[in-house]
């Protein structure tokens, strides 16, 4: 019969789902294994990327499964959020009505993927269920002090009309999810205090091998630790003190202007005892309306004098205060010290606005000429007073001690992330679990009267503000301290905090009195986690923060979520990122309606490695449902001849004929390269290359006699047992139709005969004097002697020995002979 994989398809889904194949208990007398792949916002169905995600993450949880493992495979829904938000609006339906038919259709989808999945354990983040353990969650780290709110000047998209943190931001200083030029809004929000976990993220990150370098170098960048001093600066005309912090103490002798971020309090102070306070306010607003990156990119720097002066404290100048477009509020402490001599930034400012420059450091051995650029390496301190001579090393240190023992400097670490913004002015999210009173002020939600429902009786503006600070109903409540009138906070939740923790929830999502159950102790952490790159400096940063709370709460045995991480590539077409704009889009559903779910699966598997960008292919996709074709004809076509044949396999010590023994090595090598191929390199697409190449050798044997087809029933079984996590329903059709009552997912994984590893014959080098010149064809496992003799008595080793003298002969069994002559 031809290749039916449709049928074929239809009838293991349901099979598995019927049985509850890939259901998954605690089980103490196994060892565990989590493997998870990033769940998706359902925003509409399925694209490639998902499909290559969960291929990857489903063939690990089999292969795992078959090595003896007890696997936990999860999947679940990040459902809040702007994209179902903003498709409601577009598509008139209900961000509700919206997500949850997308969930379905999703879900069926993947069980159309053959992805085995314990769907018992399926969460959606817009469930109620879920997110009273966001809230409950707000709440613990508000009682220690970890959720605050606060006046500060944020990130505002126009287009997604809500706040975003500095994670969101993307290059070019725009939206992570629509693109929209961000702007700074000032705005009380709610935040978690990431910041208090900043060293513990950065020194962790070494206890993470098993996590891509790239990744971890993007978070260390991102955290950006930095050791320095934080300087003062009186400012006697205003009664002020400007602090600074700087990672050169060693410049401070060479301090010729301050420079303010536009945001720093002290310029409202500036303007309003200026003079000249109207055109100092339209300058600094004028910065503040444009993107911080694009600040921090901008060549062109720009200044404005605004008349004041603080006092160097390292020698009593005077210098100058500035406010400048390059100073942001969100670094440091919004104002630096500007030395021009030995910072390329500054030094393009004062070249700019003829502010002196002043070397302090200069090379060793050598004198600074006059700078054509700044000078920002390491050297000798000069024009620095008692510290002339000093190398920048001492320097540092030196100025350091004296800055703290005069009383204007301390020494400090800094970081460049901030605390995580969690406020969204948006509608479809976790709502936040406080209320606002009169007489109490801020007061969180008692747990008891969790969850604070999302009501869904809303009509959603067309606008995209959020229609919750509309209804009265909801917002005017009572106070849970006095019992007198408050209102309810309208911000909702990031929905980065629903995926912060949700693979904690996969544990025991049954759980109704606590966010998970002792489950959690043997499943987690996470062994193999799989996704994309783009979340390293949001969701990884920020699913590694709830893991140390978790962990300092007491409701959590380990700190770090996830042991292994593997970012895959993306999939591209023409060159580009499959996307709708660009027309490149290939519908998953179109191709497993087409060729099936097995051929897609093992296309994205063998196209590229995985944490390399796939290139799609209609003739790849061809070409490996051709290869299945075949398999598949070929099994039907010597069925009859396989089911008779032996069901003990033949011992390589039992065969004699080479073409017997190549046959039964190239079985076993298989088993061997590819099981280090998943297990350990992590590189599918060879193991699929090496699964070809055992199909021909099968497929151009000639079988002779009752031990041929042994040998090719051997072949055949290890063939489908090893393919079958990567094209799991035509290996569980060919399994049962060679007569296996038992499926093919609950076989272990083959072991490797040793013996059949053994080669028959080897290559062995002929060095002579360390330059090869021959390769010789012997037996394997020769004596010393016997190699020295086999090679001596060759005549095109003895032809090239003619007229010289041997000295010595060094011999490496199975390996090579170096002979060692004088001419």
């Amino acid at each position: 019969m031809p290749y039916d994989f449709a049928a074929i398809e239809a009838k293991w889904q349901e099979r598995w789902e019927k049985e509850g194949t890939f259901n998954v208990s605690p089980d103490e007398g196994k060892q565990k294994f989590y493997c998870l792949e990033m769940f998706p916002y359902p925003s509409g169905t399925l694209h490639m990327g998902h499909l290559r995600n969960y291929s990857i993450g489903d063939l690990m949880a089999r292969f795992l499964s078959m090595r003896g493992y007890n696997v936990l495979h999860p999947m679940g829904f990040d459902a809040f959020g702007l994209p179902a938000e903003n498709a409601a609006i577009k598509y008139g339906v209900h961000p509700y009505e919206w997500t949850w038919k997308n969930i379905e259709k999703m879900t069926e989808q993947l069980k159309s993927m053959g992805c085995s999945y314990d769907w018992r354990r399926r969460i959606a983040t817009c469930h109620p269920s879920y997110y009273r353990w966001n809230q409950w969650f707000f709440l613990k780290f508000f009682e220690r002090g970890l959720a605050y709110r606060a006046e500060a000047p944020i990130n505002w998209c126009p287009g997604c009309k809500t706040v975003l943190a500095n994670e969101q931001v993307i290059e070019g200083g725009h939206c992570w999810r629509c693109g929209s030029e961000v702007t700074k809004k000032k705005l009380k929000q709610w935040f978690f205090t990431i910041t208090k976990y900043a060293q513990e993220l950065l020194d962790s990150l070494d206890d993470l091998p098993g996590w891509p370098e790239k990744v971890k170098i993007m978070q260390r960048n991102w955290i950006g630790r930095s050791e320095g001093v934080r300087l003062k600066f009186d400012v006697p005309s205003l009664g002020e003190t400007l602090e600074t912090f700087t990672t050169r103490i060693d410049t401070i002798f060479g301090v010729t202007y301050i420079a303010l971020s536009p945001e720093h309090p002290l310029v409202s102070k500036i303007i309003d005892s200026s003079s000249d306070g109207q055109r100092i306010r339209s300058f600094a607003e004028k910065i503040i309306k444009a993107n911080a990156t694009i600040r921090i990119a901008e060549t062109e720097k720009e200044g404005i004098f605004t008349g004041f002066y603080a006092v160097n404290p390292a020698n009593g100048k005077a210098v100058p205060i500035w406010i400048a477009n390059y100073v942001l509020m969100e670094y440091g402490t919004g104002a630096v010290m500007g030395v021009p001599a030995h910072d390329q930034r500054d030094f393009e400012f004062a070249q700019k606005y003829g502010i002196p420059i002043i070397p302090v450091v200069r090379p060793e051995g050598s004198e600074l000429a006059e700078l054509a650029h700044a000078f920002e390496e390491e050297g000798i301190a000069c024009n620095s007073g008692q510290f002339d001579g000093l190398p920048t090393g001492e320097a540092l240190k030196a100025m350091a001690e004296w800055a703290e023992n005069e009383g204007f400097g301390k020494r400090e670490v800094q970081y460049r992330l901030r605390d995580w913004l969690i406020s969204r002015q948006r509608y479809w999210g976790t709502p936040i679990p406080v209320v606002y009173c009169d007489r109490c002020g801020v007061v969180p939600v008692p747990e008891k009267d969790l969850p604070v429902l999302l009501p869904t009786n809303v009509q959603m503006p067309k606008d995209g503000h959020s229609p919750l600070p509309e209804l009265e109903e909801w917002v005017n409540t009572t106070c849970p301290n006095c019992g007198g009138p408050a209102k309810r906070e309208t911000d909702t939740l990031d929905t980065f905090v629903c995926s912060s923790w949700y693979f904690l929830r996969f544990c025991s999502p049954w759980c109704d009195d606590k966010p998970f159950d002792d489950e959690v102790h043997y499943w987690t952490p996470v062994d193999q986690y799989i996704g994309g790159i783009e979340h390293a400096c949001l969701h990884l940063i920020y699913s590694r923060f709830f893991t140390k709370v978790l962990a300092d709460m007491g409701l959590i045995r380990f700190r770090e979520p996830f042991q292994n991480l593997l970012t895959q590539g993306m999939v591209i077409k023409d060159g580009a990122k499959m996307s709708k704009s660009k027309g490149n889009v290939v519908d998953p559903d179109d191709i497993i309606k087409r060729y099936g779910a097995d051929t897609a699966r093992l296309f994205i598997l063998f196209a590229s490695p995985p944490d390399k960008d796939l290139e799609w292919s209609d003739q790849g996709v061809e070409g490996v449902y051709r290869f299945l074709s075949r398999l598949w004809r070929y099994m039907e076509e010597n069925m009859e001849q396989l089911n008779k044949a032996a069901l003990e396999h033949v011992a390589m010590d039992a065969l004699s004929e080479p073409r017997k023994r190549d046959l039964k090595r190239r079985i076993h090598r298989t088993i061997e390269l590819v099981t280090r191929d998943i297990e350990v390199e992590r590189q599918f697409n060879t193991a699929v290359a090496r699964f070809m190449e055992l199909f021909n050798d099968m497929y151009s044997y000639e079988p002779k006699d009752g031990t041929d087809w042994a040998l090719l029933r051997e072949a055949a079984e290890t063939l489908i047992v090893c393919l079958s996590p990567f094209v799991p329903h035509i290996c569980e059709e060919l399994w049962e139709r060679l007569g296996h009552k038992e499926m093919v997912v609950r076989q272990p994984w083959p072991n490797v005969d040793p013996t059949a590893l053994v080669e028959d014959e080897i290559t062995l080098v002929v060095q002579i004097n360390g330059k090869v010149r021959e390769r010789l064809t012997v037996p394997a496992g020769l004596s010393r002697e016997e190699i020295e003799r086999r090679v001596l008595d060759d005549p095109r080793v003895q032809r090239r020995l003619e007229g010289q003298r041997l000295i010595k002969t060094i011999v490496v069994p199975d390996k090579l002979v170096n002979l060692v002559v004088k001419g």
